[in-house]
């Protein structure tokens, strides 16, 4: 191996390609504005649920909508509708984001997709080591919940780098992203795995095949919603009526639907696929609509005055969500990291500090949509553990918020420097230089 590119093997958290950085950066602006909906739609919710209002907030949370159709149970409150309705399209443009990655982003480079892998599998176990640890003692059940600090919303993540003004340099914003796809595939297989309690296998076994239909039809370039929408929403309503929760067919669906384009001749062609066509519909709806409504029905917790939450916040399963997303979420994530670090004998790319993936570790510790989720099929929503579930991951998503935004605006200085070279384009071509100059420099430009 070369002096050059054994030094390439070595570096972490590398620039990418020119097309996956602005690929990022627009799923990331959709982001930041779904973020600023969803933390309003949570504002507005503890607002009413603490107001003369309360009793309205819950009888709409609580109103039954829908019937039994052939057979299937299809009658909800329409908080349940939110979370295993609304989140479903959630969860389908995850799908699409998790093919996305794996077939044509970071992904699928082996050496690239270590370090975002490894992470997220640190970021899941030692959040939820530190939470059992915290919570053992209490007994009743209540470990049930040791998924539930293991999950990071980058909505909320995204809205919390706008709001701090951070310019994050495009190898970061890669790691966040890639970081976050990751952890909502094994959060959603946590779901699918430990959070189905009875399975009712005709109907599993029956949903596959409208999902295959709907996988032939996607494959063919069907684009028509008359023939795909029925098929997504049978296979959805087959996956919930067999005890698996629904947003599990969102992802099946979303990982069906192609890549990369094809040719007339049928063979691969490098480019946008449906894939990207469905995402550029979806991702809208999803962060602008699905998602703070959820978070509208999920996040409305009583507090009970001062004393009340300072109780909450003294109780068990509070603090160890608490300490999950802060502490156990950023030092799995960073401490992961370091260890891959050591093992390799890697170093991070020209430009980068460690202080940078803390600052980032400690983002991660931001769960929301997907942590209130896991509350709710731990102990049922509107359970009083359920309440303090609310309690514990807003309060953990706001500390560890305030910490990673106290310790990236530390950096802010260093990032727009790097962000101004990452944007300059001195021979017009409409590509960053540094994205067309040669690796040989060692600071990881393709």
């Amino acid at each position: 191996m070369s002096e050059s590119a054994f030094k390439r093997a070595t570096l972490l958290l590398t620039r990418g390609s020119w097309s996956e950085a602005s690929r990022i950066s627009a799923i990331l602006r959709k982001e930041t504005v779904g973020g600023a909906l969803l933390l309003v739609a949570s504002a507005i919710a503890l607002v009413l649920a603490n107001s003369p209002w309360a009793s309205a907030y819950d009888s709409l949370k609580n109103h039954r909508l829908g019937a039994d159709v052939l057979g299937l149970d299809l009658n909800a409150t329409l908080g349940t509708w939110a979370s295993q309705g609304l989140l479903a399209i959630f969860f389908f443009v995850v799908g699409l984001e998790l093919k996305r990655e794996f077939v044509a982003g970071d992904l699928r480079d082996p050496a690239r997709a270590a370090l975002p892998i490894v992470a997220a599998v640190g970021g899941m176990v030692l959040p939820a080591v530190v939470f059992v640890a915290v919570t053992a003692h209490v007994g009743a059940g209540v470990t049930r919940g040791w998924a539930i600090p293991i999950a990071t919303d980058i909505a909320f993540a995204v809205a919390v780098l706008a709001v701090i003004g951070t310019h994050l340099p495009s190898a970061l914003r890669s790691f966040l992203l890639t970081l976050a796809v990751v952890d909502d595939l094994l959060a959603i297989t946590v779901i699918a795995v430990f959070y189905t309690d009875q399975i009712r296998f005709w109907a599993l076994v029956t949903a596959a095949v409208p999902l295959a239909l709907f996988a032939v039809c996607v494959q063919r370039r069907v684009r028509a919603w008359w023939v795909l929408i029925p098929l997504a929403l049978a296979t959805w309503a087959l996956v919930h009526e067999s005890g698996v929760h629904a947003t599990v067919a969102g992802v099946l669906l979303g990982l069906t639907v192609p890549v990369v384009r094809s040719t007339d001749a049928g063979g691969p062609e490098a480019g946008p696929g449906l894939a990207e066509h469905f995402e550029h519909r979806l991702r809208p709806l999803s962060a602008g609509f699905a998602v703070p409504v959820f978070a509208f029905f999920a996040a409305g917790v009583t507090v009970g005055g001062v004393d009340g939450f300072l109780d909450a916040l003294a109780d068990p399963l509070t603090i160890g969500i608490v300490a999950g997303l802060v502490i156990g979420k950023t030092f799995g994530v960073f401490g992961t990291a370091r260890l891959v670090a050591a093992a390799t004998r890697a170093t991070l790319d020209a430009g980068l500090r460690w202080v940078d993936v803390f600052g980032l570790a400690l983002l991660a510790g931001i769960g929301f949509t997907v942590s209130l989720l896991m509350g709710e099929l731990a102990y049922g929503a509107g359970s009083k553990r359920d309440e303090l579930v609310k309690i514990g991951v807003l309060s953990g998503s706001l500390i560890a918020a305030t910490v990673a935004g106290v310790v990236l605006r530390l950096r802010n200085r260093h990032y727009r420097t790097l962000c101004a070279e990452e944007e300059l384009d001195a021979d017009h071509d409409g590509i960053p230089d540094v994205y067309t100059r040669g690796r040989g420099d060692g600071i990881g430009h393709p």
